[in-house]
């Protein structure tokens, strides 16, 4: 399957992610994108920085700052790196971010869905890309 294939069976096609992006682990590139879901250079390196070991002032901005993703800001509720897990929400919105060997899952959900239904969405597409050897 192409990563465009992921985006939209996996994330989007579950019907617990509303917008999903599959970006390279440091950041860098935009390996597959929804169509609508513009994702801002530096909004991907603060992502990336969250799960780089050791990077606890990341993590720390994360919680008392918020991360930016397509623009919006939420705020951190989760963020593990020896799980590379993360959740942000606005409101009623969020995002749920998982961290593989060499890419970062990136799943957005609207007001209508469960942020753990988001998640278990993300991880698992995570998990099987870690699976995979991504």
């Amino acid at each position: 399957m192409s990563w465009q294939g992921y985006i939209d069976q996996s994330l989007v096609g579950s019907g617990h992610i509303d917008e999903a992006a599959i970006v390279s682990v440091a950041g860098d590139s935009i390996w597959a994108q929804s169509s609508n879901f513009a994702l801002k250079p530096d909004e991907l390196k603060a992502v990336a920085a969250i799960f780089e070991a050791g990077n606890q002032a990341a993590v720390d901005k994360a919680y008392s700052e918020g991360l930016h993703i397509a623009g919006d800001k939420y705020i951190a509720t989760i963020v593990s790196v020896e799980d590379n897990i993360a959740m942000i929400r606005k409101g009623k919105t969020g995002v749920a971010i998982a961290k593989t060997k060499q890419a970062i899952v990136i799943g957005h959900y609207g007001e209508n869905a469960q942020a753990p239904n988001a998640r278990a969405t993300v991880e698992a597409l995570a998990d099987y890309l870690r699976k995979s050897g991504y």
